[in-house]
């Protein structure tokens, strides 16, 4: 999506008339929904004269076409400028320009880091160089016709304000200051003659059409880009929030020991990458000849990523590397130099089968470990036997001894790099009330289906493509097909519909076998997982009354052990117990239904609540 488009000439007049921002601003209310901070809004005005200056040389041409504020497929980050046109062979070409305000920064030992005075503080930042690099690795890897068309992505990064002091310039960060050419205030005319190498004739703008309206290409999936990862491949260029985050743990880990034990928590919602960043720690930890595990309570990641290395790696190689979250009540203090916790927020008090081994797995994390890195999202706890929260990291952090960092993810990935359908979705199932009432222009595949078997139709449909597409749903139904293969489990004969849930073969891999798109997953099975299209059947504990969400875990079946246990904390303490069950229902549904990279398909067994989410999508 482009904020602002037009020609060299347009932008150029839009300048000189002092409407650019006003422009800029305008496109920005229509497309985003929103208005811009006054901050932001200075910075147009104050980037395009700069811009408008660089563009001014007649040899580039007036029908180049010109982007301000593109926002990059399947991601939530915009590109400050991009100007496309053909070269001297008639082949299309799009330059991007970061443009940044700083006229001072400071070096830092971390790969593509540096220290600037952003955002009312000091604060570390990825490099500009590195930043428009992997932008236009990111438009490269998902537009389709940027691939098919061979269209040429050529990244810079213009710092008008900044004065030559040798610390942007640092040879440390020499890697990506060739990937990404720097040009700062008095090389304006260097960065005109940089455009004009390769930017010979105009385009009216169809460079730009293509990539803006271009198919996208479905995202890298983690589990496939594994064994590459591992190998010592660069598969996912992390940006902003992800590199920053990366290089600080990778920097602890170099510095703590058995004395000097370190923790940090890394917040992020549903897509934010937290697993990319997480097994790319893994990776680099270990090449520091360090010991370090991969760690999630749920298995189905685990055995998903394991199932993708078999034949590449040795099995034992491979069990060094993953590791549940309840086998450190036993192991010594500090044996390991990094454990690496995704899916934080998963972790229970007690270990075992039977929940009665250990004494609470933050805290035998964190004695097991001089670093412990910490990835969660507090609105993913689905059972009541999570206990994973910031506030409990700290607690047994504190008592360590260890020394706490905290930071969030807020990069958006999955969910077509929607961050309005998550806030879309808090606010439909009244999780938390949110401005995001609407769907409107947020590219993103969300429909409710009036029967399950056109819910089973579409996702074997959407499936063809790459086997991508997986039916989920509520605990609500008994695991009947368990002990009695011929048996199915949901079943609704008045629709024709039945089907078994996951296959018991298959266990944590169902979201990769070609067949279990025939089975319905549920929350324990995809949880950490990706999909392309994912198709959600909402049972009856989740129904919509009169305009309001009401949960009642008295509908899930009897097997679940999300909420086992429930009645007798109901007895216990009803108004706490009642709020806790409220809150795993809703976020089940809210985590299956981010579990989908470009679409949700919606089917709830109650026909108020279907109407209630139609209704909603018609806002």
């Amino acid at each position: 999506m482009i904020v602002y488009s037009g020609t060299k000439q347009t932008f150029s007049e839009h300048v000189r008339n002092n409407v650019i921002a006003d422009k800029i601003h305008e496109a920005f209310i229509s497309l985003i929904g929103q208005k811009s901070s006054p901050g932001e809004i200075r910075s147009w005005e104050n980037s395009m004269m700069y811009m408008n200056n660089v563009l001014s040389d007649e040899a580039i041409p007036n029908n180049a076409g010109v982007a301000i504020e593109y926002k990059i497929p399947t991601s939530s980050k915009r590109v400050d400028f991009i100007l496309t046109g053909t070269n001297e062979v008639q082949s299309e070409v799009a330059i991007i320009v970061e443009l940044k305000q700083w006229d001072k920064i400071q070096t830092t030992k971390e790969d593509g880091i540096v220290e600037t005075f952003v955002g009312g503080g000091v604060r570390r930042v990825t490099h500009p160089s590195y930043q428009a690099w992997s932008y236009a690795r990111l438009i490269k890897d998902f537009s389709e016709i940027v691939q098919n068309d061979n269209i040429e992505i050529i990244p810079c990064a213009y710092l008008h304000n900044y004065e030559q002091d040798g610390a942007i310039s640092d040879p440390f960060y020499e890697e990506y200051l060739e990937k990404a050419p720097l040009f700062l205030r008095k090389e304006s005319g260097d960065l005109t003659n940089f455009i004009k190498k390769f930017i010979k004739y105009g385009d009216q703008k169809n460079t730009l059409f293509k990539i803006d309206n271009g198919k996208i290409k479905p995202s890298k999936s983690l589990a496939d880009s594994l064994n590459s990862l591992l190998k010592g491949n660069q598969e996912f260029v992390m940006i902003d929030d992800q590199k920053l985050i990366f290089e600080q743990a990778l920097t602890l880990s170099k510095q703590t020991n058995s004395k000097n034990k370190k923790v940090m928590i890394v917040e992020g919602g549903p897509g934010t990458g937290k697993s990319v960043v997480a097994i790319n720690l893994l990776v680099a930890i270990s090449n520091l000849g360090k010991l370090t595990q991969y760690i999630t309570r749920n298995s189905a990641p685990r055995q998903v990523y394991e199932s993708k290395l078999a034949g590449s790696f040795k099995k034992s190689h491979i069990s060094n590397l993953f590791s549940g979250s309840g086998s450190f009540h036993s192991v010594k203090p500090g044996l390991f130099d990094a454990l690496i916790i995704d899916e934080a927020h998963r972790l229970n008090e007690k270990s075992g089968m039977f929940k009665n081994k250990g004494e609470n797995q933050v805290k035998e994390i964190i004695n097991a470990a001089n670093l412990s890195v910490f990835f969660i999202d507090e609105d993913q706890k689905v059972t009541i036997h999570d206990i994973g929260e910031k506030e409990e990291i700290r607690k047994w952090a504190d008592k360590a001894g260890a020394e706490v960092f905290e930071t969030a993810l807020t990069s958006q990935f999955r969910c077509n790099g929607s961050d309005g359908y998550l806030a879309w979705l808090d606010n439909a199932l009244q999780i938390k009330e949110t401005a995001n009432t609407t769907l409107e222009d947020i590219d993103y595949d969300l429909r409710v289906i009036d029967s399950p078997t056109s819910l089973r139709d579409s996702i074997y449909e959407k499936n063809k493509a790459n086997n991508k597409a997986r039916m989920v749903a509520g605990y609500c139904w008994k695991w009947l097909s368990k002990n009695n293969p011929l048996m199915n489990d949901i079943v609704f004969p008045d629709f024709d519909f039945s089907a078994k849930w996951n296959l018991s073969d298959d266990g944590m891999l169902w979201i990769i076998k070609e067949e279990s798109v025939k089975e319905v997953g549920c929350i324990h099975t995809c949880q950490g997982l990706e999909v392309d299209y994912i198709g959600v059947i909402i049972g009856p504990d989740l129904i919509v009354r009169n305009g309001k969400v009401i949960t009642d875990a008295s509908k899930r079946a009897s097997e679940d052990s999300s909420v086992r246990g429930y009645k007798k904390l109901m007895r216990e303490n009803p108004e706490a117990a009642k709020s806790l069950v409220d809150k795993i229902i809703k976020n089940t549904y809210r985590t299956l239904m981010t579990r989908g990279q470009k679409g949700c398909f919606i089917y709830s067994t109650d026909l108020e609540t279907n109407e209630y989410f139609n209704n909603l999508l018609k806002r």
